[in-house]
């Protein structure tokens, strides 16, 4: 028996009279989880606000109705699809392992056997970066936490999360994700800026270094980049392009683009969207020959039960709390994916 034959996605194509073909379809996506922290006090970092006794009285029972919260987003992302939860999970503002093993064991997601790789980060809230993946649909070779070193205007260090890097076969091909949580744009977009691209300068040295080794290596990068795709992190420094046609074979294809040109976003924030949740790739994912892992589309994922559905911010990502609030919500921002396509034989 084979069970890998079972958790395959088949999509059957027939165009134009030409011969059936059968393709196999992986889901991969990002999620910012909206501080997801245990109740337990962790006497080095700052989560005293995420305790019982804390301001946001952050008790066992908010806690399971996050875990379920979460755990319900993540197996129905890009399931209209694929009828099935996604192979790869990027996720950050996660504490630390036992709450992602909290979500991967809880019901909604327990028969999808998700492996988990993770490392804690320097950030001063104590919130990681992680991927989740299953071990059914890829098969984890490497994995590294690369430290992105910043410094205020008094030489003070910042603390801030690292970006992670997983490379593994998937469908008989290697690949490789970063997972990325960039610096926040607290103190304004203009004056935080910098801190972004520094992130991005990382992130780019992080594919220059895969790419040295070999220069054919299919890499998706994805997170919370606390920027938009038309912003300097992106088209600047990473310089991903939004358009298929614009690529050539050193490009960053960022389908994220034409979206948020289109006025799609990811959160929003007085009464302005951000497309803040984005996964870019190298130009090698993108082609019309599926005979290898190739990108087919991508999208934001906002069905209604994770929607605000009235009042003043309807249509908003449900938060967790909502002005100091509790909500019993999901996070406040909507998760991104996309597919890949490869052509079974």
């Amino acid at each position: 028996m084979r069970l890998l034959i079972c958790l395959l996605v088949l999509i059957s194509t027939s165009l134009y009279g030409q011969k059936s073909k059968t393709y196999t379809l992986r889901t991969i996506a990002f999620y910012n989880c909206e501080n997801l922290f245990d109740t337990v006090n962790d006497s080095l970092t700052f989560d005293d606000d995420r305790t019982p006794e804390g301001s946001y009285h952050w008790t066992q029972e908010r806690y399971l109705q996050k875990v379920e919260n979460l755990s319900k987003v993540i197996s129905q992302i890009g399931a209209e699809t694929s009828k099935t939860s996604p192979d790869i999970v990027g996720l950050c503002e996660v504490e630390n392992l036992d709450v992602l093993e909290d979500v991967v064991q809880h019901p909604n997601l327990r028969e999808k056997d998700y492996g988990i790789i993770h490392f804690d980060s320097p950030d001063a809230r104590g919130i990681d970066v992680a991927l989740l993946y299953k071990k059914s649909a890829f098969i984890p070779s490497s994995f590294k936490s690369h430290r992105l070193l910043l410094f205020d205007e008094m030489s003070e260090r910042k603390y801030t999360r690292d970006q992670l890097v997983v490379g593994g076969t998937m469908d008989g091909e290697e690949i490789h994700f970063i997972v990325n949580h960039w610096p926040s744009r607290r103190g304004g977009a203009a004056k935080s800026s910098p801190l972004r691209v520094r992130a991005a300068l990382l992130n780019k040295r992080i594919i220059d270094s895969i790419q040295e080794l070999d220069m054919d290596a299919k890499i998706i990068s994805m997170g919370d980049l606390n920027d938009d795709p038309i912003d300097d992190s992106l088209k600047k420094i990473l310089k991903t392009k939004g358009k298929k046609r614009q690529l050539d074979s050193t490009s960053l294809f960022n389908p994220m683009e034409a979206m948020f040109k289109k006025g799609i976003g990811s959160l929003a924030y007085r009464d302005k969207w951000n497309l803040f949740d984005q996964i870019f790739m190298t130009s090698n994912l993108v082609t019309e020959d599926h005979t290898t892992l190739s990108f087919w589309k991508a999208g934001i994922f906002a069905p209604k039960f994770i929607r605000t559905d009235a009042g003043r911010f309807k249509g908003y990502p449900l938060r967790t709390y909502s002005g100091g609030s509790y909500t019993a919500g999901y996070s406040d921002h909507f998760p991104a994916y996309l597919f890949l396509l490869k052509e079974m034989e």
